[in-house]
């Protein structure tokens, strides 16, 4: 009889913030990948018929809750399936301050916007963490983010940071990572988001007008190694969880 693929449902803001690359990985390991875009008002589906949750980037903030209601039933949905299902969670970006606000952790404001390829270094905890295994003490990253996590939820734990940026990445209990940077990123990824009106805007001002032009050549020559990193991480989340490739 033929078997029902693991499907991992994936919670998006904004239809070109996808999984990127990731998409590729998901389907090598035979899992179904399933998009609900919340920003187009599509509802959140029961979890427990899904693998695992990943939470993906956006333009809006955790707290414009007037502006954007949905997000209220999503931070709960994020709660309930990392503390009561313990459901391996996986957030990018907006994802991972989302997850720092479902669980109690505080977002705000950075006090400067990163924006660019910079890099990131790894905590002692970041050292010792699996979710980090094989990788260098220190990588490049694509950032494009704002906002940041301010203090961590109760019982997580830091992994990565940057001289702007404390939270780079974090860990709560067993099954749930999630990471400010981006390693998603795909060909038209900085082509894309650029044309996203909040996202230029912050990108001009760290960048200069132009500015677009130049971050997506310096992704492109570095996408060869971005695509590696991305995928270490993805197998290290994977094993880390439990989930079984079955393709």
């Amino acid at each position: 009889m033929p078997t029902t693929a693991p499907r991992v449902l994936v919670f998006q803001h904004l239809a070109v913030e996808h999984p990127g690359v990731f998409r590729e990985f998901l389907a090598a390991d035979g899992f179904e990948y399933v998009p609900v875009e919340l920003d187009e008002g599509e509802p959140i589906p029961a979890l427990d018929s899904y693998a695992a949750l990943w939470v993906m980037g956006g333009p809006m903030d955790v707290w414009q809750i007037d502006a954007h209601p949905w997000l209220i039933p999503e931070m709960a949905a994020i709660r309930t399936a990392v503390l009561d299902y313990s459901l391996p969670f996986l957030g990018f970006c907006l994802g991972h301050q989302l997850l720092a606000a479902a669980l109690g952790g505080a977002v705000g404001l950075a006090r400067e916007p990163e924006v660019g390829i910079l890099p990131v270094q790894r905590t002692v905890m970041g050292c010792a963490s699996p979710y980090f295994a094989g990788l260098d003490a220190d990588f490049e990253v694509l950032q494009w983010h704002s906002a940041e996590v301010t203090q961590l939820p109760r019982g997580a734990a830091c992994l990565a940071s940057s001289p702007r940026c404390a939270v780079q990445a974090m860990s709560v209990g067993q099954r749930a990572f999630s990471m400010q940077f981006h390693v998603e990123i795909s060909p038209t990824t900085v082509t894309e988001w650029s044309a996203i009106p909040a996202y230029r805007l912050a990108l001009e001002r760290s960048l200069g007008v132009g500015g677009a032009v130049a971050l997506d050549r310096a992704s492109q020559a570095q996408a060869v190694s971005f695509n590696a990193l991305a995928r270490r991480i993805y197998e290290n989340w994977r094993t880390t969880c439990g989930l079984v490739p079955t393709g």
